[in-house]
């Protein structure tokens, strides 16, 4: 996927091209300029002249021949994160939970057919398989992007969709069609909260339940829960997903009212 498709279309294409950049660096680490000029389809002269220009304003960094991400990204990324004050009681809520205070938990928002991570709580015993801060997960196949899915209508989901593209198949358990996916988001909203059962790892299970925005500019998060597979794993379950529920109790406001997300 290169970011700068059709940058002739941007009414800034310098602009384009940069976030094109930071795109790259986020999404595969360290580059040397030979490389990241060659991903973009960039003339090798125009990316020194970006590359410089983002080191200077602190949003990349030079490591010997390569280029990574700067401080000010952490920065940025930080100040978008405090925009949502569910995630700042996130990990008040998860210490005071008997339940998920050990378990491994994340927060997410959904972007176009993925799903943004934005904050996360190791538990006692970390998955390294799973999502970290910033990850960008394919929603089709994770129990987060589930939650936010159901919350759709189904052609607005057919059509986000549409391009098979956007559902990888990550093991054989993953949704590989459309169809396959609509049944998945009906049995969703039927069951109350969302399970991803080997779909983005296989012998990991995800369970998410959404925690609706607290004004009409916020848009819905999801919380959601990792754990592996083994002999416990349905009453464990039964009790993470009650605590979820509890969870998003405790970070709703008032005015909301029972029921008005999954």
């Amino acid at each position: 996927m290169p970011p700068t498709e059709d940058p002739t279309r941007s009414p800034a294409p310098a602009v384009t091209r940069a976030a094109a950049i930071l795109t790259l660096l986020a999404e595969r680490g360290p580059l040397g300029l030979t490389d990241i000029a060659r991903a973009l389809g960039l003339a090798k002269s125009s990316t020194l002249n970006l590359c410089l220009a983002l080191e200077q304003a602190g949003l990349v960094r030079k490591t010997e021949h390569l280029y990574a991400l700067g401080r000010t990204t952490v920065r940025l990324g930080g100040a978008f994160v405090r925009e949502f004050d569910l995630v700042r009681e996130f990990y008040r809520v998860c210490a005071d939970s008997p339940v998920l205070r050990s378990e491994l938990l994340q927060v997410a928002m959904l972007d176009g057919t993925d799903v943004l991570y934005l904050a996360r709580h190791e538990g006692r015993a970390p998955l390294r398989l799973s999502a970290s801060i910033g990850d960008r997960f394919p929603a089709s196949v994770t129990a987060v992007g589930s939650a936010l899915l159901a919350l759709l209508d189904p052609e607005d989901v057919r059509e986000r969709f549409s391009d098979p593209a956007t559902m990888p198949r990550w093991t054989e358990r993953s949704v590989a069609t459309i169809d396959d996916l609509q049944r998945k988001l009906d049995a969703t909203r039927a069951r109350g909260f969302a399970l991803d059962d080997g779909e983005t790892h296989p012998g990991v299970l995800g369970l998410a339940v959404v925690l609706p925005p607290r004004s009409p500019t916020e848009q819905p998060l999801a919380l959601g829960a990792s754990l592996m597979r083994d002999p416990s794993t349905t009453d464990r379950q039964d009790k993470i997903v009650a605590a979820l529920l509890d969870a998003r109790s405790a970070l709703a406001r008032p005015h909301l009212q029972p029921g008005t997300a999954i």
